[in-house]
């Protein structure tokens, strides 16, 4: 996708609810959502686009929010006898120049693991997005609970 396109697209989405950018907008994230698996669940995760409108590269390094003791960028990977686990991603997830990043169910996502409190649909969670050139973006998303797994499937724009 050419910058120029890109940036329409982006001019687009700034329209609707739930977009968040950086200053100087060379980070924007899209469609974020966050969830757990059960009611009473110790853990949820956080998915979005993070589109970077920027010439360069940049790196989501970590992702920050009091709602869980622990905040990780994790990802799914299969564990060598065909069952997919989670782990952290410790160098976090590249952000193509002028591209965009999914983080998803099955796939990269952001985890809070410890939860502070109950995530109910409607609630909002604060979280701190930390890039390695384009800094801090604080961001809110909204928890939703009955968001179904194939959601968005079909808006991956990844470039990696």
């Amino acid at each position: 996708m050419s910058l120029k396109s890109l940036l329409f697209a982006a001019a687009a989405v700034v329209s609707f609810a739930g977009v968040a950018a950086a200053d100087g907008a060379k980070i924007m994230v899209h469609d974020q959502y966050a969830r757990v698996s059960a009611k009473m669940s110790t853990s949820g995760a956080a998915f979005m686009q993070i589109m970077n409108m920027d010439t360069e590269a940049d790196q989501l390094i970590e992702a920050r929010s009091d709602i869980a003791k622990r905040v990780e960028l994790h990802t799914h990977m299969e564990s060598g006898d065909g069952v997919m686990k989670m782990v952290h991603v410790e160098e976090g997830f590249a952000i193509p120049a002028e591209g965009s990043h999914m983080l998803q169910r099955g796939g990269d996502h952001v985890m809070f693991m410890g939860l502070n409190q109950e995530l109910k649909h409607g609630d909002v969670v604060p979280v701190t997005l930390v890039f390695k050139n384009a800094g801090e973006v604080a961001i809110e998303i909204p928890v939703d609970l009955e968001r179904k797994p194939a959601h968005g499937s079909g808006h991956n724009h990844s470039n990696n």
